[in-house]
């Protein structure tokens, strides 16, 4: 007869057992993407190009000369310094990255009131009550929401967003036609500090692991920027004025000779578009990050890799006017 002790033991092990097999069993389930969903968050665009194939994000920049002050400029954000993957699958209990909805045309608009009203577009906006937050329904940081309204081909981003009755309360908001390459008012921000879009310079689970390529450039922060911005950017956010350091709208790629073997498929696929598309400067926050969605299907193990990237590995292509007022 086994010991009442070993009996216990026996049942608990059973559980824990039980307990494993639902939680990948869960985890699988909703890890499941029906591929003809069309709607909702962080869905599958399935290819599908965000605004004019001559647009600035779309545009091949592998040829084009470098800024005669790319070194110092690269120095001031940290030429030692690594790339860092901002997204992936969870981090602080939150899902990792900037998150998207995408919504039909029959999305019911609601108000939404702006801080910055001066430079914000008028709503209404087709945010869903449900509306994916980034860092979060309890977030304190940036609570971006961004919503695709597919059928128009509309994309509309509000910055610091909460809920407010029927509708919602933000900061500022933008709307961008992406059937246009039309810009923001000159000086205007958007929800995003540069004036810039934030959706079209994600990385996607769905470009990166289901097209196996990004066609468009990435956006990316640093710590320090210089009082002025570069088209596309509208809008820059600092004081300071030395000529070392990055305006808004600035774009950098990976130089051509480096060595991306030995590095995860997925990563390659994220440098292959650093160096053709580069990525954008568009916000104050993290050296060298870079602004992803999350997606629970992400390796975090295989994006930790981007770190083997420095800044020395980049350099700055060739701007045009700087505006710094």
């Amino acid at each position: 007869m086994q010991s009442p002790r070993l009996c216990v033991g026996i049942v608990l092990v059973a559980i824990a057992a039980v307990t494993a097999f639902l939680l990948v069993r869960d985890a699988s389930i909703a890890q499941k993407v029906d591929p003809a969903r069309k709607y909702g968050p962080n869905v599958s665009l399935h290819g599908l190009r965000l605004f004019p194939e001559d647009n600035p994000w779309n545009q091949d920049i592998s040829a084009k000369p470098v800024d005669p002050n790319s070194e110092r400029i690269i120095a001031s954000i940290g030429a030692g310094k690594p790339l860092h993957p901002d997204f992936g699958t969870v981090y602080q209990g939150a899902p990792n990255g900037i998150p998207y909805v995408v919504v039909s045309g029959k999305q019911p608009r609601v108000d939404v009131a702006f801080r910055y009203n001066d430079e914000s577009d008028p709503g209404p906006y087709p945010i869903p009550p449900d509306a994916p937050i980034e860092g979060g329904p309890k977030s304190d940081g940036d609570r971006h929401i961004l919503v695709l309204d597919r059928d128009h081909f509309k994309l509309y981003e509000v910055f610091s967003a909460f809920p407010a009755g029927k509708g919602w309360k933000a900061g500022s908001g933008a709307v961008f036609d992406l059937k246009s390459n039309k810009q923001r008012p000159a000086g205007w921000t958007s929800a995003d500090a540069a004036g810039l879009p934030i959706l079209p310079g994600l990385v996607r689970y769905d470009e990166v692991v289901e097209q196996k390529e990004i066609k468009h450039a990435l956006r990316f922060t640093a710590v320090k920027t210089r009082r002025g911005y570069v088209a596309p950017a509208t809008h820059f956010a600092s004081r300071h004025t030395d000529v070392d350091l990055p305006p808004m709208g600035m774009r950098v790629r990976l130089k051509k000779d480096f060595d991306m073997s030995g590095y995860p498929a997925e990563v390659q696929v994220i440098l292959r578009c650093l160096q053709k598309y580069g990525m954008f400067l568009a916000d104050n926050g993290g050296n060298w990050f870079i602004s992803g969605a999350p997606d629970q299907r992400w390796n975090d193990d295989n994006l930790r890799a981007i770190k083997k990237v420095r800044g020395r590995d980049l350099e700055v292509v060739k701007m045009a006017k700087i505006v710094t007022r």
